[in-house]
């Protein structure tokens, strides 16, 4: 396997850990992440003054002569699968899928293949440049496995490092469109008394809580409002079905990215999503308001009713701004079809 030597001189003023200063000094077009800069440091790979040095903790003076050898990028021990993908952008750099709901994004124990990586291991082959010293695909945000939409995912680590500081400042563009029960409205007084609630104008319903894994079932996400970490979701209503209204078409968009956000904050506000196992619960619909075909099409949705339907970013290469949209898929289309259809009159 090939290597690189990077060699370069620690600048004034230099942080107090080395891996900090590495990676401030570290010559930009190396793209090295400070997280990977810390396991060349475990791995011995760098060397300061002449000496190697494994602590990434340990202080570093300015003037010191710094070389680090970097291994090509090694192949991933996940196997590539020759699944199709619905890819909606493609460069050298990056690219942007629309998953299908049912696919998992990364391989887990409970899902060790079929998943978007391995799909995208095998679509990619060669132009994998190597993610944190691996020849994989970075991925830098999911969506749940019964979510649709679109992602973005980095093919080298200068993409990738680009891309996650872009999600780590909250200054992605993401938004969703899902159907809710009830009707999301700044007149409802009960959503006035929902602690982390409240409405901007606009009727747009603002939902501030912080979110933690829950104490009792650790596949599920809780409210918190101290401790975990802060979440904001806004949403809007952008159709309303039933009379009176039972289900709202919604647009969602998020302000900070946590696991399940937009579905355990729907809940929290009593507007949990159709289809939702986990949060949004079984809720019997009215056949006199809605009739009984769009009441079963509702009873019978067998996800969540979320789909990512925006996607805006800066390429982390070029800069230049990029905005994807992808419409609702097929399901979500037939259940707004069925739910639009008049109640058959009973006379």
């Amino acid at each position: 396997m090939g290597t690189r030597t990077i060699e370069f001189v620690i600048a004034d003023a230099p942080p107090p850990r080395l891996d900090k200063a590495l990676s401030r000094d570290v010559p930009a077009d190396e793209n090295l992440s400070r997280t990977r800069l810390a396991r060349l440091v475990e791995e011995g790979a760098v060397s300061v003054d002449g000496k190697v040095v494994t602590d990434a903790k340990a202080k570093v003076a300015e003037g010191a002569a710094v070389c680090i050898t970097v291994s090509e990028a090694d192949e991933s021990h996940i196997g590539p699968e020759d699944i199709p993908l619905d890819i909606v952008h493609e460069d050298a750099d990056l690219i942007v899928i629309n998953k299908p709901a049912g696919m998992v994004v990364h391989p887990a124990p409970g899902s060790p293949s079929g998943t978007l990586v391995n799909a995208l291991l095998h679509h990619c082959g060669d132009d994998l440049s190597g993610v944190g010293g691996v020849k994989r695909p970075g991925i830098v945000h999911r969506i749940d496995k019964d979510t649709s939409g679109l992602l973005v995912v980095a093919k080298s680590d200068a993409a990738h490092q680009g891309l996650a500081a872009q999600f780590e400042a909250h200054s992605v563009e993401r938004y969703y469109r899902a159907l809710c029960y009830g009707v999301p409205d700044a007149n409802d007084p009960r959503l006035r008394g929902i602690k982390g609630v409240s409405f901007e104008p606009g009727n747009v319903m603002r939902i501030t809580t912080q979110l933690a894994r829950h104490k009792h079932d650790r596949q599920k996400q809780a409210v918190l409002f101290h401790g975990g970490r802060h979440a904001v979701t806004r949403a809007r209503v952008v159709e309303v079905f039933g009379q009176p209204g039972a289900v709202s078409l919604i647009e969602c968009w998020l302000e900070t990215g946590r696991t399940h956000q937009i579905r355990v904050h729907m809940a929290h506000a009593g507007h949990g999503l159709v289809g939702d196992p986990v949060y949004g619960g079984k809720r019997k619909l009215s056949a006199r308001s809605f009739g009984a075909d769009a009441a079963e099409a509702v009873r019978r949705f067998p996800r969540q009713a979320l789909h990512a339907a925006v996607l805006g970013f800066e390429h982390p290469l070029t800069g230049a701004r990029m905005r994807f949209e992808a419409p609702v898929p097929q399901d979500m289309k037939a259940l707004i079809s069925a739910l639009k259809q008049p109640a058959k009159s009973r006379d």
